[in-house]
């Protein structure tokens, strides 16, 4: 049973609209008290928020699927739907949501931070928001939106500010155990950390995180090993630490050969990344370990100056007996220091307002095969809205898709009488002669005469 979870894909279903309410006020001596329907409650969203305490995505992995409440129907007397739940789901810090395609929608860093991963659908209006001077008893009032219904990925990245790297047993955990008050997992087998430690550290004034994730192994941009588990952790980190065994015992392995394979699978990595400094360009610094060995300090004094040669800080260190760490600790803290001076300063938050062209009909009307299909967020909300039962509600979606110009755009486009007509999920014949508007519904409320025998 595993007890972190750092990528789940997340069924999100918000909840419907309240359907609105068709009534009629009926008192004594008021015959005519005119329709009183409410209006239904909106429907709850599914929304994600940071919070500091949730550490790992597990609980998505036992329950993927998640909606919100729907909203409640209108009543008479005016009477309003009650609004749904939002359903507020709890991510650890560092959650970047994805769309099935891999295309980021958000990334929330920081307490707080929110996304509304599924809307809930609009409740409908009654009847007594329909009514106007020339309907002045609708027979009809509009059902609710559905909420919407999406798969989204959530991936964790470890928010920290330092990332150890290295291969299996080269005393990433000992470091972070060593430098901070963390307690990771330690021991003499490959892999024991299988999941990110965070330990918080300290050097002057500065005060900073330093991750140490799973070992990587050769091949681990490709998937082998933990691979993509420990990379995924340290694309947010701003500089990175190779930790090298010396004490070592491998005939294949020595500590230049393996600063040479981490630094390939940086770079070959580099081709996934999502944005933001490539791996193997960043700040890194080079602790060559287990010094505290007699075999392993003259190794370490052979590889120094190979690994200096190529611009970098070596420090020899030893996790056992602290040697080294304190200058290995005021290094990292210059990098980390460094990297916040060069954040950009947050400005305030400006609103930008992009107004539509004044051309534009909020629909576009496309031809395909044999038929006519309409496009825009209004006329395919009006398709969920209208009760096909009633044919008053049907005649005030024509006289609504009238009046936003749905009818000139498909005789603009070729349309003929007769021709198919597809909006949202709903098809009809294109009868341009119907005249439109309330003032020619003859009939009892729930019928329109423009629409007998159709």
């Amino acid at each position: 049973m595993p007890t972190f979870v750092d990528r789940v894909i997340l069924h999100a279903s918000a909840g419907d609209g309240g359907h609105g309410c068709a009534s009629i006020r009926r008192e004594k001596f008021k015959p005519l008290g005119g329709p009183d329907g409410g209006n239904g409650g909106r429907g709850g969203d599914v929304a994600l928020v940071v919070d500091p305490d949730t550490t790992t995505l597990l609980a998505f992995h036992h329950a993927p699927h998640r909606r919100g409440t729907s909203g409640k129907p209108g009543q008479g007397s005016n009477r309003n739907g009650a609004d749904g739940d939002d359903m507020v789901l709890p991510v650890p810090d560092g959650t970047v949501v994805k769309a099935a395609d891999g295309t980021v929608l958000a990334d929330l860093v920081g307490a707080g931070a929110k996304y509304v991963v599924a809307r809930g659908g609009r409740g409908g209006l009654g009847n007594a928001a329909i009514a106007s001077p020339r309907r002045k008893a609708p027979g009809f009032a509009l059902l609710g939106e559905p909420g919407e219904a999406v798969d989204v990925v959530l991936e964790l990245m470890t928010v920290a500010d330092v990332a150890l790297v290295g291969f299996p047993n080269a005393g990433k955990s000992s470091l972070v155990a060593a430098l901070s008050a963390a307690k990771p997992k330690i021991a003499d087998y490959p892999f024991t950390t299988l999941i990110p430690n965070l330990g918080v550290v300290e050097a002057g004034d500065t005060r900073f995180t330093v991750a140490d994730v799973p070992g990587l192994v050769r091949g681990a941009s490709e998937g082998r090993g933990l691979g993509l588990e420990f990379l995924r952790h340290v694309e947010r980190c701003a500089a990175l630490v190779h930790v090298i065994d010396c004490a070592n015992a491998e005939v294949d392995r020595d500590p230049v050969s393996d600063f040479e394979a981490i630094e390939a699978e940086l770079a070959a990595y580099n081709e996934t990344d999502i944005g933001g400094v490539p791996l193997h360009e960043r700040p890194r610094l080079v602790a060559l370990n287990k010094v505290d060995v007699p075999d392993a300090r003259e190794l370490a004094d052979i590889v120094q100056p190979e690994i200096e040669a190529r611009g970098l800080k070596v420090f020899q260190i030893s996790t056992a007996t602290h040697e080294g760490l304190r200058e290995l600790l005021f290094a990292m803290a210059e990098l980390v220091e460094q990297a916040r001076a060069q954040r950009p300063v947050e400005e305030a938050t400006r609103v930008v307002l992009r107004p539509k062209a004044v051309d534009d009909a909020g629909f576009t009307v496309v031809r395909e095969d044999e038929r006519y299909v309409v496009r825009g967020e209004r006329p395919e909300r009006w398709i969920k809205q209208t009760d096909f039962s009633n044919d008053e509600a049907v005649g005030y979606l024509a006289d609504r898709l009238n009046r936003l110009g749905v009818e000139d755009a498909l005789a603009k486009a070729g349309a003929q009488p007769g021709d198919e007509v597809v909006v949202g999920d709903v098809s009809f014949d294109f009868e341009p002669g119907i005249l439109a508007g309330p003032e020619h519904r003859i009939g009892p409320r729930g019928s329109d005469a423009r629409l007998d025998g159709r």
